[in-house]
């Protein structure tokens, strides 16, 4: 590969998903480096005023300060872009920095906001909480409930909000349908596809408008960094979310991209590989806990149309046990399986979203959401499936399941 073929649209849009994550974006200095390049800086410095000048003026191309440009971030979003099929991507420092800046850089005060009633607790946060102290009127709805979209519609809809699946009740929406509706009536739709990534489900190919991503997931994989990305058109990306972010600054680290970009080289293989064991663990599991919530299993309300729109169901699903303290003795029983909040992780985690990721909402918004105390949520990593089933078995036998 020549030192400027892995920035060349012409060329890498031909390319194959598992060739785009492992050499899309990559640009090489004039040291030929086969590993992208860390580039440690603030800022750059320039051989002349005019130069200088003309960068900030836009007239010409280059570097100018990192919190607008850095080579190695510059690599990650347009591997990220090219991946999701989306002209253009910028990078964020963390998951809620992109579901942040996502939606602040293209609402004012007197817009609404419809979004899904069962998403990450922080999410929600925004819709419950922020939006409305800056007059940003928001409508949650059952976002199974096709109809409950265009009925939520008002005059003054500019967003629709969703993830799908969603965190931690694995609820999926009928991406064509919902983006459908919103392009009907000039409402952006901005899908967090944190679960998935461009790996499993390409929301752009159903007509979302804007992809939101928590890099720090399936991106990266191994639990190391915080980052997140959001992907959309050039002409949205650099007239509506690029001056929020110039101004307001969440942007990654140039050594929290590198690291992303690495995951993203085996992102292919590890979500494949973990998607297939939790359907086989899912399967296992299924009828020994009162109630599943897996995508990839028949017995999810909305399996089919997961089937139709993923190429595989993800690493993640969760399961009901009825109390906390069941879930808790669950928990405790476990011996290869870690306690935690993460997801996307290699490792196989497992967590109760009612007293972590949950934790901060209201009682009323949880039972709505369908955050039981009961509710387990796991992801399944990259260890052998028998081990993982040995250990599950164990636990829920201590558990009296």
């Amino acid at each position: 590969m020549k030192k400027t073929t892995g920035t060349d649209r012409s060329i890498t849009s031909g390319w194959r998903p598992a060739t785009q994550a492992v050499r899309g974006g990559t640009w090489r200095s004039e040291h030929g480096e086969t590993s992208e390049a860390l580039f440690l800086t603030s800022g750059y410095s320039y051989d002349d005023a005019q130069t200088v000048a003309d960068r900030f003026a836009g007239e010409a191309q280059g570097m100018t300060y990192s919190r607008l440009q850095n080579p190695t971030v510059a690599m990650l979003e347009e591997r990220i872009a090219l991946m999701e099929g989306a002209e253009a991507c910028r990078a964020q420092a963390s998951g809620m920095a992109a579901m942040t800046t996502a939606l602040l850089c293209q609402l004012s005060v007197g817009d609404h906001v419809v979004g899904a009633r069962a998403a990450f607790g922080s999410c929600r946060w925004l819709l419950d909480h922020l939006l409305p102290r800056f007059g940003i009127e928001t409508t949650v709805i059952d976002s199974a409930d096709d109809d409950a979209w265009e009925a939520a519609i008002r005059p003054n809809t500019k967003v629709f909000f969703f993830e799908t699946p969603a965190n931690p009740t694995l609820d999926v929406v009928d991406l064509a349908h919902v983006c459908g509706v919103a392009q009907a009536h000039g409402i952006t739709t901005v899908v967090d596809n944190a679960f998935a990534t461009s790996a499993l489900q390409k929301p752009m190919d159903f007509g979302a408008d804007v992809v939101a991503y928590s890099a720090t997931k399936l991106m990266d994989g191994q639990g190391r960094v915080l980052a997140g990305a959001v992907c959309g058109s050039q002409e949205w990306i650099d007239e509506v979310l690029l001056p929020f972010q110039r101004n307001t600054g969440p942007n990654i680290a140039p050594f929290n991209a590198w690291v992303v970009m690495k995951g993203l080289e085996t992102l292919d293989l590890r979500a494949r590989r973990q998607s297939e064991s939790a359907v086989e663990l899912g399967q296992f599991m299924e009828g020994r806990v009162p109630k599943m919530l897996h995508p990839g299993l028949p017995s999810h309300p909305r399996h089919d149309l997961a089937s139709k729109q993923m190429v595989a169901t993800g690493p993640i699903f969760a399961f009901d046990v009825g109390d906390r303290a069941t879930a808790f003795g669950i928990l405790d029983a476990l011996e290869l399986v870690d306690i935690s909040n993460n997801i996307g992780d290699a490792r196989s985690l497992m967590c109760h979203p009612a007293s972590t990721t949950h934790a901060g909402m209201t009682q009323e918004a949880r039972d709505e959401m369908g955050v039981t105390e009961g509710l387990l949520r796991i992801n399944v990593g990259l260890e052998d499936v028998e081990d993982l089933k040995e250990d599950i078995d164990r636990a829920l036998g201590a558990a009296g399941l």
